[in-house]
């Protein structure tokens, strides 16, 4: 019996006006079959400005009191035009309804704290409604795929590291490193067993992006010429890695508004987005140094794979080869859409999402709440 597909989302806290979708085919243990893949970008592109506006009023919001009143505005917008999207995407390629089993929707996130030293319990919210794409699409939907995790113990971030299992399986790579660089930075070693290990492990292209839109230059440092131009501020730097996180041990999560930027911004353009990729790459490095073997290699995915100042010092500081994922004949933009559609595949089938050496969660569970269209 042929597998059905599964159709994966993901809008990233980098903010670039798109919607990643990506279809697989997957019993969520394997990857049988790479479908269609696509960036959507939002029809209403005053959206953008919308979930920038709906960040800040995140961060003041903190987890206390009522939630702003523009988080019903937001996720409201951002799921029709997703569901939109899918359709589109449906239509586009040419797949039947009922050859879907179902949409992994992620969501945005808008504000995600985990647990802390002192064991106060971990929040995450993620604006995406479940019940209207699944309404919308008349197909069972998957999204809130964190707070189980958070609910019993975990970080409630990564969540990819189970699907880097199966591309490592796939590609049949062993010893190796899938690096994502996107709002924040994370990664997932793969050893010589099944046992994974994860974490976040600084900010990745958000806080360029944001610099470089601040200088009116942009939406990023395309490929990296105005870092490549730049000098480093190693004062500034060192002043970074003096963060407390860097020395906390595996697992550990991280929010886009984390860290602070302020003094950077007291820079030029070039030699600020040149010192915050030496802080992304030393960032990386300190995390790499916290797995119990050094990896042979590391598979580069996300946005900042296209940065080749970022990668490149990357390989100074660590002292390991980078590849790009697309190397493998696999589709770096499409790495965290493909993850959702497989972690839709197994929250259906009640299959964990999220372990011990990943998220912190006292043991393997699974997550996600599934919406069916109403009859």
């Amino acid at each position: 019996m042929t597998l059905k597909w599964s159709i994966g989302l993901m809008t990233g806290t980098v903010n670039d006006g798109y919607i990643d979708i990506a279809a697989l085919r997957t019993d969520g243990t394997e990857i049988f079959e790479f479908g269609p893949f696509e960036l959507s970008a939002y029809k209403d592109q005053s959206i953008k400005e919308l979930i920038f506006k709906t960040y800040e009023e995140a961060r003041k919001w903190n987890f206390e009191g009522p939630e702003p009143n523009i988080f019903s505005l937001t996720e409201k917008k951002i799921t029709e035009e997703q569901s939109a999207a899918v359709e589109e995407f449906i239509n586009r390629y040419k797949l039947k309804k009922n050859e879907i089993s179902c949409v992994g929707f992620h969501g945005l996130t808008v504000l995600h704290r985990p647990v802390d030293l002192n064991n106060n319990v971990g929040k995450t919210r993620q604006l995406g409604s479940g019940q209207m794409m699944s309404d919308y699409l008349q197909l069972p939907v998957v999204n809130n795929f964190r707070s189980n995790d958070i609910d019993n113990g975990g970080q409630g971030a990564p969540l990819a590291p189970i699907y880097h299992l199966a591309l490592a399986k796939y590609i049949k790579e062993q010893n190796v490193v899938f690096l994502n660089i996107g709002g924040v930075s994370n990664i997932t070693y793969i050893g010589n067993t099944d046992k994974l290990i994860a974490l976040d492990c600084g900010p990745g292209n958000a806080p360029i992006d944001d610099f470089v839109r601040y200088h009116n230059k942009g939406l990023m440092d395309k490929g990296g010429q105005f870092a490549k131009l730049g000098n480093v501020h190693h004062d500034l730097v060192n002043e970074f890695m003096e963060n407390d996180f860097f020395n906390l041990p595996y697992p550990k999560s991280l929010d886009r508004n984390n860290f602070n930027f302020d003094n950077i911004y007291k820079l030029s353009l070039e030699d600020g987005c040149a010192t915050m990729v030496k802080i992304i790459s030393m960032t990386i490095s300190r995390a790499l140094q916290l797995l119990p073997n050094k990896p042979s290699r590391i598979l580069t995915s996300g946005g900042g794979r296209k940065n080749h100042t970022i990668i490149n010092e990357i390989a100074l500081e660590t002292k390991i080869q980078c590849k790009n994922i697309d190397d493998y004949n696999l589709r770096g933009d499409a790495i965290e859409a493909e993850a959702f559609a497989f972690l839709a595949v197994r929250s259906l089938k009640k299959l964990p999402l999220s372990f011990p050496s990943t998220t912190g969660v006292k043991c393997p569970v699974t997550g996600g709440l599934t919406s069916y269209k109403k009859i």
